[in-house]
């Protein structure tokens, strides 16, 4: 699915997926393979919408119908929890796909060499999807279990404290159901969803997502 592009644009976008690799692997030492798993290939996260599963919802969800805001937060925990609900959520009956895919660009941060807009973009319903289900009027809601760092990223502070000081991204992985109704569904359906996010929390300033992890790490 990667291609190597002689563009000066596709070029950026290699160096910067290269440097988030870089801040992630500093803490995540003991995921072997994350950085071949950075090219994405074979990454299809939007393939749930287009068949809803069958077990029925249950328990609180986030409210539909509201483009998803960042959390004002300084802990990585409490920011990856609500980005992976907003990640987990849409309503193709209150936005388009572009507007909820600019909103979740809004959660990132705003250093550009570790921000990775493609995972993000990557986890909307493609426009193509997105029109068949705006037509079925599909809706998509999240409830979080919970969420912690991984073994291997606490692992890796213990060995190495300094390590998160050069970027301060924390590897985050958050569980939870997601629910979708759609039009003549009385009960819809949910499946259990997880992701590991990299959450960059620097000292003294709010919380902001760098990108979405290509495994779940444990």
């Amino acid at each position: 699915m990667a291609q190597h592009s002689t563009h000066p644009g596709g070029a950026s976008r290699v160096r910067r997926r290269a440097l988030l690799g870089t801040a992630i692997l500093a803490v995540l030492v003991a995921l072997a393979g994350l950085a071949a798993h950075l090219t994405r290939e074979g990454r299809s996260p939007s393939a749930t919408a287009a068949s809803p599963p069958s077990a029925a919802p249950s328990g609180p969800h986030t409210r539909p119908r509201a483009l998803p805001v960042p959390p004002k937060t300084r802990d990585p925990i409490t920011y990856g929890k609500a980005a992976a609900a907003a990640l987990w959520s849409y309503d193709t009956r209150a936005y388009s796909q572009p507007e909820l895919r600019e909103a979740l660009r809004g959660w990132l941060t705003t250093e550009s060499k570790y921000a990775d807009r493609a995972s993000v973009d990557q986890a909307v319903p493609s426009a193509v999807l997105w029109k068949e289900m705006a037509a079925n009027k599909q809706v998509a809601t999240a409830k979080i279990n919970e969420g912690h760092f991984p073994h291997a990223f606490t692992q890796a502070l213990q060995d190495d404290p300094g390590a998160i000081t050069q970027a301060y991204v924390y590897a985050v992985t958050v569980s939870g159901k997601q629910s979708i109704r759609w039009k003549g569904s009385a009960a819809g359906g949910a499946e259990s969803r997880s992701t590991t996010l990299a959450v960059q929390c620097r000292p003294h300033h709010f919380c902001t997502l760098v990108g979405v992890m290509p495994s779940v790490a444990p």
